[in-house]
């Protein structure tokens, strides 16, 4: 890409799906973001456009940079009224219901089908690419999807994703034994390689997972 987009291609951008990088605007808009290499056609009905890599770049070069840490440590969930998954211990609460669930169930569904045209193999078992760079939000879409309970606030029951320091993981915490595995086994099926480890001061077991590559 030689230039900027312009003002209006930058909107459409803007606007794409957070998760899957679908896009909405004219056919004038979407063929000038495919000859930019900035978008491409789905081959199958009903032909979607979507953001390439070089697109979701310059879609979050574009986002307010924050602390890295304050950012991982709590994200905001449906913000600004963008979706986003349950990490537990926010201190704003998407409201539970009918309307919550169809918008989780739409964001798995919608990162299986990213897995599917991102992957070089079109496989939906394994993290893509997308995943690696937002773990914690993966990770927490994977538990929410399988209907486990993120935690509310305070020191109560419920999972906490978290950053860490160590590339390519996250952690994973609930105070609860049977529903520690439980978050195991989800992200074990979802495509991630998960260990139990000891908080050496503490005694608390968490998990640690990261995307698995094969």
């Amino acid at each position: 890409m030689t230039r900027p987009p312009t003002a209006a291609q930058r909107r459409v951008i803007d606007a794409a799906d957070p998760v899957t990088g679908r896009l909405r605007g004219t056919e004038y808009q979407l063929a000038a973001l495919v000859k930019r290499g900035l978008a491409f056609r789905h081959p199958r009905p009903p032909h979607d456009h979507f953001l390439t890599p070089a697109g979701h770049r310059v879609r979050e070069e574009a986002e307010p940079a924050a602390a890295p840490a304050a950012a991982e440590a709590a994200p905001a969930s449906g913000a600004g009224g963008v979706f986003a998954a349950r990490v537990g211990g926010e201190e704003e609460i998407p409201a539970a219901g009918p309307a919550r669930t169809r918008e989780v169930h739409s964001a798995w569904q919608g990162l299986l089908e990213l897995r599917r045209m991102t992957n070089t193999d079109g496989a939906v078992d394994r993290p893509c690419d997308w995943e690696r760079t937002h773990l914690v939000r993966a990770a927490a879409l994977a538990l929410e999807a399988a209907g486990h309970r993120p935690a509310d606030g305070g020191t109560g029951a419920g999972y906490r994703v978290r950053a860490t320091p160590q590339p390519e993981a996250v952690a994973v915490r609930e105070s609860d034994a049977d529903a520690l595995r439980a978050c195991a086994a989800t992200l074990e099926k979802a495509g991630w390689q998960v260990g139990e480890h000891t908080e050496p001061r503490t005694g608390a077991r968490y998990l640690l997972a990261s995307p698995r590559r094969t």
